[in-house]
């Protein structure tokens, strides 16, 4: 997608201490503009709610950044949402989402030409 074209503007975080984040992109090679990741993995038919969004938007705070991603297997509800579009500079990204930019980036997904054949019906014409 364009973030974190080397591999140094990446960063995992996560795991007790991590401050309700799990990631960050740096956009820019000196690391001043940063995007702030949180990840969460929930069984289908779970959804993130607005209290989790919150506390991310509050670490976001925490961090004096001004952009966010929160991405779950998952989806949201509606309050979340509601929350999500009521501030700036957060994106929420639901299962969906997710599943359709990774085939889009082909990120962890493969890919292969199907042969698919057709029935050519001008061979069965009257006059062969």
């Amino acid at each position: 997608m364009g973030y974190g074209a080397h591999r140094a503007d990446l960063q995992r975080l996560g795991g007790t201490g991590d401050g309700g984040v799990d990631g960050v992109i740096s956009l820019d090679r000196l690391g001043l503009e940063k995007v702030y990741v949180q990840a969460k993995r929930w069984q289908p038919g779970a959804t993130v709610g607005r209290p989790d969004i919150q506390a991310f938007y509050g670490a976001l705070a925490g961090q004096r950044s001004r952009k966010g991603v929160f991405i779950t297997t998952s989806s949201y509800s509606a309050q979340a949402l509601e929350f999500a579009r009521s501030v700036e500079g957060l994106v929420l990204v639901d299962g969906m989402r997710l599943a359709e930019l990774m085939i889009d980036h082909e990120v962890g997904v493969s890919s292969r030409t199907v042969r698919v054949p057709r029935l050519d019906s001008d061979y069965f014409d009257e006059g062969i």
